[in-house]
């Protein structure tokens, strides 16, 4: 029997106990399938060391053919790997590999391990050989995704995804993975979208709705990144991180008093956590609580010295202090440590106005729109400067009767509907070119103010050739806000919409039907609709495997939404 487990975004296989199950029943047999049995309760209730012990004994039966032993060798690697022993996990899957190479969890485990370990050239072929040995492997393809992320190759690793997703459409692992790519290409809102179907898939994925708010920071969306961290927190109440992003959603919603909330229990969990400490430091400098807020960002430096955040909050509190001066030795300590990170150039900008450096200190804080568009910190700043901070210029041959096309200064499209200033959809360019604006349709009726802006996003290169890639944003001309972003054509594929009453359902050529709610505060719904049906022989991974001599056939899309009961680990262990 074939079964997955998930850790973060890639798969790893599990599948000794059906095998053995159908064993012959001699003494030996029947103890060494006990062990395996007892190995996988183990494994379920998160008692690995115990499941490794209980592998280890059933590989004692000297009567075991070698697909048997290395089913066996492949989830005590798997258990390994869980355990971090992952040279030990290496040389069981090796000794799999040995036994039976044909076998292709095996390479896809220990492509995971290599990965896991920072060979990602290495656990590249281990995931094509899987893919090789066995077409259908779900997991395969998402796991190759991440090798290809690793290595920069972004649009080869969302083709890879798209596979899996079409594979396993059920999998929230490769629905994250497709967003994290995209917003490697500077997609957010298309990001957003596969982090919602991943909710959708699974409701409790803390990693969906943690992924989900990240993204909805980017693009200013502060009140629905504190919705999905707070619902993330409602599931794991102990994550020291999940308090520490809420705080920060907070202190960009200008709410420092919740954000002290969310760093204070943040060091409760973890007293010697540098980042709660930083952030807890930042919080009360808001509050101008300035002792206590000193004593923090001291303790989180002295607890880890390389902690920018720490050195660029205090640079900001000696600034609230009128020592600029000591100050400006903040910021180039942390600008050594960490000149990527938004705060850096923010505290940066704010050290050099309090000198009188006007020109130094607009700099700085644009470096920190750059990094970070939505920094709320940075374009106070700005504007307290009386600096414009949304410089543009217009586009006339990308736009359309009724409709403007500007480029931001941080290099991004806008549309703007004339007469209606609050109307603005941000323009996701998809590979080579910039966007053109193509039709701009208004729905009546039930659905009037809603309306769609379809539009050239730019080439893509694929094994086929060069292919156009059209979006269409939906609008809401009424609440003034795009409701969605949605893949429409790319080459010759083009995306099926049906309209209901409130509804739109889109049979996206990505491999998802997504049902969209339309004037509702609530997030846009999506669905993956397309499941695999057990085969003859039966249908053993769930989402993440399919035997490569019994593949699935597969249902049409359905247009009703499924409701799915939340997933355990034994669902991902041994169930369908």
């Amino acid at each position: 029997m074939l079964k997955a487990i998930t850790a973060r975004n890639v798969v790893l296989t599990f599948a000794a106990l059906g095998v053995l199950l159908q064993a012959p029943a001699n003494a030996a047999s029947v103890n060494a399938a006990a062990k395996t049995q007892e190995a996988a309760s183990a494994l379920l209730r998160g008692n690995v060391e115990q499941a490794i012990k209980a592998y280890s004994e059933a590989l004692r039966d000297e009567d075991l053919p070698n697909d048997r032993r290395a089913a066996i060798l492949n989830d005590r690697g798997v258990a390994n790997s869980r355990l971090g022993n992952h040279r030990a996990a290496v040389e069981d899957f090796n000794r799999a590999v040995q036994l039976f190479p044909e076998y292709a969890p095996v390479y896809n485990n220990r492509g995971n391990t290599l990965l896991a370990l920072g060979f990602t050239e290495e656990a590249l072929r281990d995931f094509e050989r899987a893919i090789a040995l066995a077409p259908g492997f779900a997991a395969a393809y998402n796991n190759r995704a991440s090798a290809l992320l690793k290595l920069g190759r972004t649009a080869e690793a969302i083709e890879d995804y798209t596979r899996a997703i079409r594979l396993a459409p059920q999998s929230p692992a490769s629905l994250i993975g497709r967003g994290q790519a995209y917003l490697l290409q500077n997609r957010p809102f298309s990001a957003l979208r596969e982090f919602g179907r991943a909710i959708v898939v699974d409701s409790r994925s803390s990693a969906a709705l943690r992924a989900k708010a990240a993204a909805a920071m980017h693009v200013g969306r502060f009140d629905e990144a504190i919705e999905d961290l707070g619902r993330a927190i409602a599931f794991e109440p102990e994550n020291v991180e999940l308090h520490i992003e809420r705080a920060h959603a907070y202190r960009f919603a200008d709410n420092p008093n919740a954000a002290l909330r969310d760093f204070t229990r943040a060091v409760e969990l973890d007293p010697r956590n540098a980042r709660a400490l930083a952030g807890r430091g930042l919080a009360l400098t808001k509050l101008a609580s300035f002792e206590e807020a000193e004593a923090d960002l001291a303790s989180a430096i002295e607890i880890d010295a390389r902690s920018a955040e720490a050195f660029a909050y205090r640079a900001w509190l000696y600034k609230q202090l009128e020592q600029p001066e000591l100050g400006l030795q903040e910021v180039e300590k942390a600008l050594a440590i960490n000149p990527d990170l938004a705060d850096v150039h923010w505290a940066k900008g704010e050290v050099e106005h309090a000198l009188g450096r006007t020109d130094a200190a607009i700099a700085s804080l644009r470096k920190a729109l750059a990094i970070m568009p939505s920094h709320r910190d940075a374009s106070t700043a700005l504007q307290e400067l009386g600096v414009d901070v949304n410089t543009e210029r217009d586009i006339p041959a990308a736009a359309i009767d009724g409709w403007r096309v500007v480029l931001e200064e941080d290099q991004r499209y806008t549309a703007y509907l004339e007469g209606r200033a609050k109307v603005r959809v941000p323009l996701e360019v998809v590979g080579k070119g910039p966007p053109r604006l193509l039709e701009w349709d208004v729905k009546d009726g039930v659905l009037r103010g809603i309306g769609l802006l379809r539009y050239h996003a730019g080439t893509v290169e694929t094994s086929s050739g060069s292919e156009p890639v059209e979006l269409i944003a939906i609008v809401d001309t009424t609440a003034g806000k795009m409701v969605s972003l949605q893949l429409h054509r790319q080459g010759d594929r083009q995306s099926v919409w049906t309209w209901n009453e409130g509804t739109v359902t889109i049979e996206s050529i990505d491999g998802v039907t997504d049902v969209i709610v339309l004037r509702d505060n609530k997030p846009p719904a999506a669905v993956a609709q397309r499941r695999p049906e057990p085969s003859d022989r039966g249908f053993f991974g769930g989402p993440f495997w399919a035997p490569w001599d019994q593949q699935p056939s597969y249902r049409r899309p359905s247009r009703q939404q499924q409701r799915r009961p939340p997933k355990t680990i034994f669902d991902f262990l041994f169930g369908n």
